[in-house]
């Protein structure tokens, strides 16, 4: 099956925070590395977001250019995705002359087809700049719920979409002033053409079953207020209009939501081009392309829920005339629509929202220089905002560090590895298998099932319990067998037997781990005797752009060769492999964590 990870492409206006990468990064890495490992073809794609208002105003603010801005910024977001362990195909940007080209042709498309409509709007604008304020600049009092937090473009508390115009008292989260409004011409994409459609296809992925309870209630409940979007905005850092009289206009580009979600077509057609087979993209795109299925699985934050169900789905429709005005579709054919939008809820953080500006918040880099990349990944996968919010604390995150990586997986690694080295210096060959011996290997090998069908269907917390109860229960083997009395000339064929019973069923959940550990599933993997690296990992490659308009501009791109990726099943330990007394897999942290970086919150 192709299987397509569209990964929500981080906004470009600084490092990533604990927050963000809990809602999109971890949750489609450990998704598309099962999936690869179950004998998938997974294309997993993003990028840096980079144009829009706000890249603007940062730009402003720091004294400096915005192509110098998101240079700065993409370079560094890149990097931390790398060392998170990201396993993307393709990490790119979306201010390459590729990204423009797929975004103008969506565009010209969707305008042929009847589905952009020019009509005059209400812009907000700044007194002091006379700069456009983007929707989600603004805020106010929400005239449906009276919320009084509700965002331009969308009220978090009741759902609904808005017009900036609609608040009541308005300002500006920039400075505070209170936004004017102008008439300005603009293109809207006719939502309510493509309605029926979107309500056909939302309906058939309510049957499926699949999608997460909160997304499709929120997705049907936004067709009920269904108008039309303006896909346009009056700026100078975008992608221009790709219209006559338009194309030229210095103070206009396409809407910043618009060129993001095509990026994920455009990042698969990137991919596609660099690898030298420049329409490949279309086997996970194209409907009928190749004789297998094609899946789709799209991974943000609850907050980007309406533009990845209505507004790049509506898109697709309008690309393909699949709406009332009817049309035919462009060079790029009929695409396909998501499979499934799976969107986590809120991380908090003690208890109080991440905010940049206040200080409150945990930068991800900081994170991986002192913990390490799996220590965030498991506490993300165990006790993150999968369903519903979830509140970070430090203390919960030491806890599980030790209790559950350190005293559960790291223990049951490392006391298997030092009585094979002191025992023997390499696995044994087992002799026959008792009773107790056979049923830890057949519930170790039931668990592939479990943990992998709650991978599938991202379930990640409930199959890290999964897979962590079967880590419960060989440390308990541990135990009933006793291999460590175990000591006489006499006893020495029943060592035999379960230390090599014990080290198979350690490589088993080695491999259940590794899409949510593929930093440690190497590690472990040398442990236990095995040769190579057991996960791949991305790579940080520096790139020249490909088209007209990018000569001689380099960037940062993450990238990978996943082909040796190990299949979900289990594999027979290698009799003879050596086997040396290990260090410690996991590091244990000390309870003074918890007040050092409370007080490090507290001083910002």
């Amino acid at each position: 099956m192709k299987v397509l990870s569209a990964v929500a492409w981080p906004y470009a206006n600084g490092p990533r925070h604990l927050g963000h990468v809990a809602g999109f990064a971890v949750p489609s890495d450990v998704f598309s590395r099962y999936m690869r490992m179950a004998g998938h073809d997974v294309l997993m794609v993003s990028g840096s977001d980079e144009h829009g208002t706000p890249i603007l105003v940062l730009a402003d603010k720091e004294g400096t250019m915005a192509r110098d801005l998101v240079d700065r910024n993409h370079a560094i977001i890149a990097g931390e995705l790398t060392d998170l362990g990201c396993s993307y195909d393709l990490y790119t940007r979306t201010t390459t002359a590729n990204h423009t080209a797929v975004a103008q042709e969506l565009f010209e498309r969707c305008w042929e087809n009847g589905y952009m409509v020019e009509q005059t709007q209400k812009g907000a604008i700044s007194p002091s700049t006379g700069r456009t304020l983007p929707d989600r600049y603004i805020e106010g009092t929400c005239p449906i719920c009276g919320y009084e937090d509700a965002r331009g473009d969308q009220c978090d508390n009741c759902g609904n979409q808005l017009e900036p115009e609609d608040l009541i008292s308005p300002r500006s989260k920039i400075d505070g002033e209170t936004p004017q409004f102008v008439e300005t011409q603009h293109f809207f994409l006719d939502l309510p053409a493509l309605a029926d459609s979107l309500r056909a296809w939302l309906e058939e992925r309510e049957a499926s079953g699949t999608w997460r309870p909160n997304v499709i209630k929120f997705s049907l409940n936004i067709l009920e207020d269904i108008r039309p979007r303006a896909m346009t905005r009056d700026i100078d850092w975008g992608i221009p209009v790709p219209l006559d009289g338009w194309r030229d206009n210095p103070s206009k580009r396409l809407y910043v939501w618009f060129d993001a979600v095509v990026g994920y077509l455009s990042a698969s057609v990137e991919w596609a081009r660099r690898i030298g087979e420049p329409e490949r993209w279309r086997e996970w795109w194209v409907d009928g392309a190749v004789p297998d299925a094609q899946e789709s699985y799209y991974f943000m934050g609850k907050d980007n829920i309406t533009f990845h169900s209505q507004i790049w789905p509506a898109e697709l429709l309008a690309y393909a005339g699949r709406g009332t005005k009817g049309g035919e579709p462009g060079d790029f054919g009929v695409l396909n629509l998501p499979t499934e939008v799976v969107s986590s809820e809120y991380l908090t953080m003690e208890g109080k929202q991440f905010s940049t500006s206040r200080g409150y918040v945990i930068y991800i880099r900081d994170v991986l220089e002192k913990y390490g990349p799996d220590a965030i990944r498991y506490y993300i996968c165990a006790a993150g905002p999968e369903s519903q919010d979830a509140n970070f604390t430090w203390a919960d995150f030491v806890q599980r560090n030790n209790s559950e990586l350190v005293a559960g997986w790291g223990n049951l690694v490392n006391r298997t590895a030092s009585m094979i080295a002191k025992s023997f210096g390499e696995i044994p060959a087992p002799g026959a298998l008792e009773p107790v011996d056979e049923a830890i290997r057949e519930r170790t090998l039931a668990a592939f099932d479990e943990v992998g069908s709650l991978l599938e269907r991202q379930r990640i917390k409930a199959a890290v319990a999964a897979a962590m109860r079967a880590v419960g229960e060989v440390n308990k083997y541990v135990t009933d067998t006793e291999p460590f009395r175990l000591k006489g000339e006499d006893q020495r064929e029943r060592l035999a037997t379960v230390l090599h019973t014990l080290v198979q069923c350690v490589s088993d959940l080695n491999t259940m781990l590794a899409p949510v550990l593929p930093h440690s599933s190497n590690v472990v993997h040398g442990v236990i005797g095995g040769e190579g690296a057991f996960m791949p990992m991305p790579e940080l490659r520096e790139v020249t752009g490909l088209d007209a308009g990018d000569e001689g501009r380099t960037y940062p791109v993450i990238t990978g060769e996943y082909s040796s990726t190990p299949a979900w099943e289990s594999r027979p330990v290698r009799v003879g492999a050596p086997v040396a007394k290990p260090t410690p897999v996991f590091t244990k942290l000390d309870e003074s964590v918890v007040s050092e970086e409370l007080a490090e919150v507290e001083d910002a």
